[in-house]
């Protein structure tokens, strides 16, 4: 039986911020599928098996930053990210000497605010401050994450864009666990953006120039 391929099947694509859909060889695309790829730009690729729909890793490009307190938690991230095949960029901090986290926080945010990445991981002692320093820059949706209902909860409600973790606060395979969770995990829309336009509208209260 050949597979339907849908908006919605494609709208999952588009929200994982890939700029190709895998789908599976015989399978048969809706009208509103097919606007939606070609209104995109989306590429089509063909596969014999498996998954009728994916999106690559290769396609999410992540910064990932850290003070001096997270500097050996962001080795093992980043060295764990490359192996699941994110496009990753290291904007340091690179040794244990000692920086200020507001410096590493905005050079994470600011690349995700001007689109350069899809998303940034931010990592100091307990996550908070950091995502406290990004989420004064506009558009951007920090969340620290301390488990994995945490991560999956902060994309599929709130559509967070930067993860912040805390190297002295968790362990390291839990904030593995927890950043692939958060990056597997789409937003889920529908209601949840109301909320979130709600959050725009009073950020963009308080952002305007006087």
């Amino acid at each position: 039986m050949k597979k339907l391929i849908t908006e919605d099947d494609v709208k999952k694509v588009l929200n994982s911020g890939s700029k190709e859909i895998v789908i599976e060889k015989g399978s048969v695309l809706t009208p509103l599928a097919k606007d939606r790829i070609l209104h995109f730009g989306l590429r089509i690729v063909e596969s014999e098996s498996g998954s009728s729909l994916s999106c690559s890793n290769s396609q999410v490009k992540i910064a990932v930053g850290s003070d001096h307190t997270g500097v050996m938690i962001k080795k093992i991230i980043f060295e764990f990210l490359k192996q699941k095949g994110y496009d990753i960029i290291d904007v340091g901090t690179f040794t244990e000497e000692s920086v200020d986290y507001p410096d590493i926080a905005f050079n994470v945010a600011n690349r995700v605010a001007i689109n350069e990445v899809k998303f940034g991981i931010l990592i100091d002692a307990t996550g908070i401050p950091s995502a406290i320093t990004a989420n004064k820059i506009p558009g951007i949706r920090a969340a620290t994450c301390y488990n994995e209902f945490s991560a999956k909860s902060s994309r599929e409600h709130n559509d967070a864009n930067v993860l912040a973790v805390g190297a002295r606060s968790l362990g390291e395979e839990t904030i593995k666990s927890i950043a692939e969770v958060w990056l597997s995990t789409k937003f889920l829309g529908d209601r949840h953006q109301k909320r979130l336009d709600k959050i725009k509208a009073i950020e963009e209260k308080y952002s305007k120039k006087s």
